[in-house]
């Protein structure tokens, strides 16, 4: 009973640690990055896609996306989603391929964005707390109902303290990579 709890617990940990690592991914540093659009939604023939579905994205250089559809007529689509978007960058479109040029950032946009990643990352630790909350309550209940045993349902706590404890550092040195990444380009 208390491994299907810590399974459980576990599954959603790492759901939560996916999520924060997938926004990570979708903030700008200074770095031209392919992940930063890749999971951006077009409307392709009447359905909401992502762009990495129906065009190879690639990045040159530091500086620059390069998006080739396999479809021409989804061109014009994939731009008007870019320039609808939060990026706040202009595409660049020679009928076959779409460039994106990204500027560099100023120190002042570069503190803008540090303090949106930390803000991230608390609320991942946030979620991460509630899920070790979850938990717990489910262990206690368990033991009211007496279904394990006091000894079992301390160990079990234990267990799940230790795997958010995991969870969280990892969410701290995801951050500092991110930060550190701001920071030098």
């Amino acid at each position: 009973m208390i491994k299907d709890v810590l399974t459980q617990t576990e599954m959603k940990m790492k759901k939560t640690m996916e999520t924060l690592t997938r926004e990570f991914g979708e903030v700008r540093t200074g770095r031209a990055q392919p992940s930063l659009i890749e999971e951006m939604h077009v409307e392709y023939y009447g359905s909401p896609t992502t762009i990495r579905h129906i065009a190879a994205v690639s990045s040159p250089d530091p500086r620059m996306v390069v998006i080739q559809p396999w479809d021409a007529n989804a061109i014009a689509d994939i731009e008007r989603a870019i320039t609808t978007s939060k990026l706040g960058i202009n595409p660049m479109n020679d009928g076959k391929v779409i460039r994106l040029s990204f500027p560099q950032l100023s120190a002042e946009r570069r503190e803008e964005m540090i303090k949106v990643v930390k803000d991230m990352a608390e609320k991942g630790r946030v979620a991460l707390r509630s899920i070790r909350r979850d938990a717990n309550d489910r262990i206690q209940k368990l033991q009211k109902d007496s279904s394990i045993a006091e000894d079992d349902s301390k160990k079990g706590q234990d267990a799940v303290q230790k795997m958010t404890d995991k969870y969280i550092k990892d969410i701290d040195v995801t951050l500092e990579k991110k930060s550190k990444d701001l920071k030098e380009f």
